[in-house]
């Protein structure tokens, strides 16, 4: 019995020995963004201390060392450093794409690209270092230049600007011309991205049919025949009637002539009562003789504000023959519009501001 017990209390105290072992080490004390740990082991023994810094390129919060000690609990003490990453200025010419933003963290990398037609020179990205420098400065992205342009066979070339030495640049461009009456089979050239200046077009024979006339206009002094690259025939509108488009169409390169002009039609104004606003005056609809708005004019109907009392003003377009009453325009009966003329929403005192609405709803006369 008493062999046993000393083998317990042995055992007793192999076990106190272990725990009181297991408990006087430290593992790698925790450590924040930026701290420096190159130098940290592993495992620490109770009672050694520890100096945290911060890596290159980061800035600590406090101006001594801070030191941490291994505690009998196996705990790290506290420490109150923290590390900041050095900030690099962004260069100024591209702040305006930095959504507001002057510089960014160490460690920051900028990449650069040039638009088509331009060539970067120098780096295509830099990096943010340790001492809030950039590796490399901002690249240049300088324009693409061409070889100048051939001119077409039996033609020339006539230069956007004025070109000065060898070259031009990308995005500059030309206008191929051909001795008459021939056409180029294109009419403009360019200096492109790719360093190319555009081919030169091939000079040819163009001719356009008959112009045709318009709807409701005529052809003025015209000779009904064919007509040859770049020839013109102008049009004009019946009366009352408005051109809408060039009057001058030309024969193009293609054998096509340009887009014909159109002639709008008048308006009438549907309303047999009320009174309206139009060319600077106020009418009562009896007195528009005739009854005959331009395509493009504006005419304005008066409407009733119930809630004030008042009336105000909305303004309708002619187009094309047609001018769309407003919705909140109310015709009024022929008793009223013949006793009672005064009542009118166009005679009684105007609102200080139409009614707040999205748009003005119209109906087609």
């Amino acid at each position: 019995l008493q062999l046993e017990l000393l083998l317990l209390s042995f055992c007793h105290v192999l076990v106190v020995t272990e725990v009181q072992t297991k408990n006087e080490m430290c593992g790698r004390p925790p450590i924040t963004d930026g701290i420096d740990e190159s130098t940290l082991k592993r495992v620490y023994e109770v009672g050694e201390e520890v100096t945290l810094t911060c890596e290159l390129g980061y800035l600590p919060s406090t101006a001594t060392p801070r030191r941490i000690a291994c505690s009998a609990t196996g705990q790290w003490t506290n420490s109150d450093l923290t590390c900041s990453p050095k900030m690099c200025q962004i260069p100024r010419p591209l702040q305006a794409l930095a959504m507001g933003r002057t510089e960014v963290p160490f460690k920051s990398v900028l990449n650069y690209t040039c638009d088509d037609g331009y060539v970067l020179q120098g780096a295509n990205e830099s990096r943010c270092l340790h001492d809030g420098t950039w590796s490399h400065p901002p690249p240049l992205c300088k324009a693409v230049s061409c070889a100048l342009p051939k001119p077409p066979r039996d033609g020339k070339i006539v230069h956007d600007k004025t070109i000065t030495g060898s070259t031009t640049m990308y995005g500059q461009g030309w206008t191929y011309e051909c001795n008459p009456p021939k056409a180029p089979s294109y009419e403009r050239g360019y200096c492109m991205a790719d360093g190319n200046a555009t081919e030169p077009p091939v000079c040819r024979d163009v001719s356009c049919s008959i112009p045709a006339g318009i709807p409701n206009g005529f052809i003025t002094f015209a000779i009904m025949r064919e007509h040859g690259y770049k020839e013109k025939v102008k049009y004009g509108c019946n009366e009352h009637y408005v051109l809408d488009g060039n009057a001058e169409i030309e024969c193009q390169n293609t054998g096509n002539w340009s887009a014909k002009p159109i002639c709008r039609a008048p308006c009438s104004v549907g309303i047999k009562r009320g009174r309206i606003f139009y060319n600077a005056k106020k009418l009562w609809i009896a007195d528009l003789k005739p009854n005959r708005v331009l395509h493009g004019e504006i005419v304005v109907f008066y409407c009733l504000n119930r809630a004030e009392k008042c009336g105000y003003p909305v303004a309708s377009t002619c187009n094309d023959g047609t001018l769309p009453i407003p919705e909140c325009f109310e015709e009024p009966g022929k008793v009223e519009y013949t006793l009672r003329p005064k009542t009118l929403p166009s005679e009684i005192r105007m609102c200080a501001a139409s009614p707040e609405r999205p748009t003005s709803p119209t109906r087609t006369a």
